[in-house]
């Protein structure tokens, strides 16, 4: 190949976790093996990859949190930690044959729309490639979120966030503080508590934390389930039709979550007999505004004579000594931040580049918006998996995946059956009418109503994360793709396309349903 020369493949996926492998397993069954995984690190397994941190598990069940067409009879815990879950994407990226299409160290840094040939030229860390069809699978929890904090540069001790653990360093004996009370906290606290010396928690605003019921799976069961594999498919959807009964709760009666937060307090009364620390910990705000957490050991670590909550966030840094924003200060020899990720902000939105030039970043300057969570007006045969809300408050975001593979299996399709070069692009009337459907039911959730502040929202305050219905509602809402809420760009002209009329008749998938969004 010449410089101007470059390989070309009919779909490039961008990440290996749940979402690109999953991307790659549902084009390999669609006939497709001309595409390419990319993957910066060096082992698939994305989120699960990185978040190594001690105490690291999953707060779905594990038959829930994992793919329909990929059960897993072994799974040893009610609640499988990183380990097992990792495990368990390695052995789909095994069984379904992916690794000849998996290229590790290969970090997008830019990915272009060519508006003549029709195509995406995707700058990696290790060279350039074109692509048909891109699908960002990249996730929102994929990049950590670091606050900025005044002399966070001349703290002389050990820094680190929840999802790079330095695993080298020991923190047996030290003076550590861990910022944030998140999902990820409460399961680092009671790990690391026994063998610190002493641990000062930052505490901005406390969550609402529900008893865990996590349990070993005996063997009896895991034999049942590899001899009857029909008994696994109904644990999973005894687990799913649960949560989907849950639903209306968080999204349409907010109110009818009062049971559930008086058995939330019951738990704090439980582990918590210090009246002042009680109160430090009991949130003012409606359960399921910010996602209700499970734990067993976190309000148990918080009663120990070590541990010590400040109820406030952390302000400054001077030297070792930490100052918080109500005065407070303590030094310490390392800090750990578990403060989430960029999830309305996505970083790889940034590096990729649509049909009139600009960035899918400047795009979404007034708020992240796709086409049934997929795609992007101006973006032409660009798709995210876990896109704009898509996020879940109480289920397994397995089941979106699934969801929105199917989309993109149809996609794929209408391409083939429109025939030559040739592009999707989603119709900004479309994107818009979706958003505005989505938005409007949000207006009755808990996350909107329940009067916190969470990572589910953007700078505006507006949930660009989370989806208001069912997985069901979902999943019929993406199940095909309708050409009437896309031009067709054709490579002669490389203009918009009329659709045929005989595309455009209404029906189901044809518009956004009043149930569906």
């Amino acid at each position: 190949m010449t410089e101007h020369e470059h390989e070309h493949v009919r779909v490039a996926v961008i990440g290996s976790g749940f979402g690109g492998l999953g991307a790659a397993v549902r084009l390999r069954r669609e006939g497709i093996t001309d595409f390419v995984v990319l993957e910066r690190a060096g082992a698939v397994g994305g989120t699960w990859r990185d978040n190594s941190y001690p105490g690291c598990a999953c707060d779905v069940p594990s038959h829930l949190y994992s793919f329909s067409f990929a059960p897993n009879a072994d799974w040893p815990r009610t609640f499988s930690g990183q380990e097992h879950i990792r495990e368990y994407l390695e052995r789909v990226a095994d069984t379904f044959r992916l690794r000849p299409h998996i290229r590790f160290d290969h970090e997008v840094q830019q990915a272009r729309w060519d508006t003549e040939k029709l195509w995406w030229e995707v700058e990696t860390s290790q060279g350039t490639l074109t692509a048909d069809v891109v699908i960002s699978a990249t996730g929102p929890l994929s990049d950590p979120k670091m606050p900025d904090i005044k002399g966070l540069d001349a703290f002389p001790g050990k820094v680190f966030h929840s999802a790079r653990w330095d695993h080298d360093y020991d923190l047996r004996g030290k003076r550590v503080a861990v910022i944030g009370t998140g999902a990820s906290a409460i399961q680092i606290v009671p790990a690391i508590q026994p063998d610190v010396a002493q641990l000062t928690l930052f505490q901005r605003t406390p969550p609402w934390v529900m008893p865990r019921a996590d349990r070993a799976i005996t063997g009896a069961e895991r034999w049942l389930h590899r001899q009857l594999p029909f008994t696994t498919q109904a644990r999973r959807g005894l687990l799913w039709g649960i949560r989907e009964l849950q639903v209306q709760a968080f999204t349409k009666r907010p109110n009818e979550l009062g049971l559930v937060e008086q058995l939330a307090k019951r738990n704090i009364h439980r582990s918590i007999k210090d009246p002042a620390l009680r109160a430090k910990l009991t949130p003012n705000y409606r359960i399921g505004c910010k996602r209700i957490l499970l734990s067993n050991a976190y309000y148990p670590a918080l009663a120990q004579p070590n541990v010590d909550v400040v109820a406030s966030g952390l302000s400054e840094i001077r030297g070792s000594t930490l100052v918080a924003t109500d005065g407070s200060e303590v030094e310490v020899d390392a800090i750990v931040f578990s403060t989430g990720f960029h999830v309305t902000d996505m970083p790889i939105a940034d590096r990729v580049v649509g049909a009139e030039g600009y960035t899918l970043m400047e795009s979404w300057k007034d708020g992240m918006k796709a086409l049934r969570g997929a795609t992007a007006a101006g973006f032409p045969n660009f798709m995210t998996v876990i896109g704009p809300n898509t996020g879940l408050g109480n289920s397994s975001m397995i089941l979106m995946i699934e969801s929105q593979l199917n989309y993109l299996a149809d996609y794929v399709r209408q391409l083939d059956v429109l025939g030559g070069r040739v592009a999707l692009d989603p119709r900004a009337s479309a994107v818009n009418a979706w958003n505005r459907r989505v938005q409007d039911r949000m207006e009755r959730t808990v996350w909107s109503s329940g009067g916190c502040s969470s990572w589910y929202l953007d700078e505006s305050g507006v949930n660009t994360t989370l989806w208001p219905g069912t997985t069901t509602e979902f999943r019929s809402a993406t199940r095909r793709v309708d050409l009437g809420e896309y031009e067709v760009v054709r490579a002669s002209a490389a203009k918009p396309e009329a659709v045929p009329a005989a595309r455009t008749k209404k029906g189901r998938g044809g518009k956004v349903e009043a149930g569906a969004a």
